[in-house]
């Protein structure tokens, strides 16, 4: 496993005077997992390429810019085009060249390796440039710079607490939203760039130690303790009030109907559903009780989300009353409303409310270490 990144604690004063010129003076390599367990990918680079025998750093040759190549498992390992190594180096011999893994451009330069099941391709980038495509992924270019800043060190902060945690002998990240989304230079920006120069090599730390700085796109107005969602308390995973509010996923509501709501919790048709303890300090109900005529059942919210396909877990649900006859109380529950707020874990930072702090006026800084209670900025030191 990688060893941890070292941090130098900062004051927030001179933080605010880091700039372009102040970027890191050595750059840190992550090593992300395009292309897991396959039987064949597409490789190829913008430049001529050196492809290296990775095992022992010999030269086997060169493939040409602009052209694709299959590497597949066989040979002494991985064969691609007329090469074949236990692990196959793919080096762009311009530093401005780029690099064709599967579907997408990525900078920085490939690996492939053996895999348990077929083959791996493995993205050696820089970690800055990394974070160009991330951002574009999680967040839009064109919001405010202070949020796009803020996404930045919570980022940069995410991916460096992940390779520490989970890194492993072949790769240190995915490039899915289970690690974060990475999909290449197609998900860059000037806005993205810029954020990411503008913040080089800035982290959130809390004792000292790079945080796991989560996101998500809203809260519906109000973050959550961690471990009213995960179970775990967490310092710096602290429920704070959320600037979210125009948002187009702060509120929504989804109609069910009585008898597809039956079959989702295993009753027959619902009659009622009721709301079990007190709400979290983030306004979510951890379980709701189900009732079909005399049968009653507990479920969780998040088994709800997942079974639903909600946006996320912070929801109620109402009865759709509909009356049958012209009295009032002639009245027939044929559907439910759920009334759902957010997208997402409601954990750490809302991208929404970073958006709705930055146009208050809000800097980045501000932002981070409000949705990040307990926390301090640091730059690292790659070495």
């Amino acid at each position: 496993m990688p060893s941890a990144t070292k941090t130098t604690l900062l004051t927030l004063a001179t933080l605010a005077l880091f700039s372009p010129q102040n970027a890191l003076a050595e750059s840190l390599e992550l090593r992300v997992a395009i292309e897991e367990n396959v039987s064949q990918v597409r490789i190829g680079s913008s430049v001529n390429a050196t492809i290296t025998d990775a095992s022992t750093n010999q030269t086997l040759g060169e493939i040409q810019g602009m052209n694709g190549f299959t590497a597949t498992t066989g040979g002494r390992g991985i064969a691609l085009d007329k090469f074949s190594a236990p692990k196959i180096a793919i080096n762009p011999k311009d530093p401005n060249g780029v690099v064709w893994i599967g579907d997408r451009w990525y900078r920085g330069r490939t690996l492939i390796t053996p895999s348990s099941g077929g083959l791996t391709a493995i993205n050696y980038v820089d970690l800055e440039s990394y974070l160009y495509s991330v951002l574009g992924g999680e967040m839009n270019g064109n919001w405010p710079q202070e949020a796009l800043k803020a996404q930045a060190v919570a980022a940069r902060s995410y991916a460096l607490y992940r390779r520490n945690r989970d890194g492993n002998s072949s790769f240190d990240l995915c490039d899915t939203a289970r690690c974060q989304v990475y999909r290449g230079v197609q998900d860059e920006s000037t806005g993205t760039q810029t954020a990411v120069t503008a913040t080089a090599g800035q982290v959130l730390t809390y004792n000292g130690t790079i945080i796991e700085a989560l996101f998500h796109s809203s809260s519906g107005g109000h973050t959550e303790n961690v471990e009213d969602v995960w179970g775990t308390r967490v310092p710096y995973l602290r429920a704070v009030q959320d600037y979210d509010q125009n948002a187009p996923v702060f509120s929504w509501n989804k109609i069910i109907s009585r008898n597809e709501l039956g079959n989702i919790v295993g009753l027959g048709p619902i009659t009622a559903v009721n709301p079990v303890g007190n709400p979290t300090a983030g306004g979510s109900y951890r379980q709701l009780e189900f009732i079909s005529g005399s049968t009653k059942k507990r479920v969780t919210t998040e088994t709800l989300r997942d079974n639903l396909n909600l946006r996320s877990a912070k929801i109620t649900i109402v009865p759709q009353i509909i009356t049958t006859k012209s009295s009032s109380k002639d009245q027939t529950t044929t559907s439910f409303v759920i009334q759902g707020k957010g997208f997402g874990h409601g954990l750490g930072m809302s991208q929404y409310g970073a958006k709705g702090m930055a146009e208050r006026g809000l800097n980045y800084q501000q932002i981070a270490l409000h949705f990040f209670q307990n926390t301090k900025l640091a730059k690292i030191d790659p070495r």
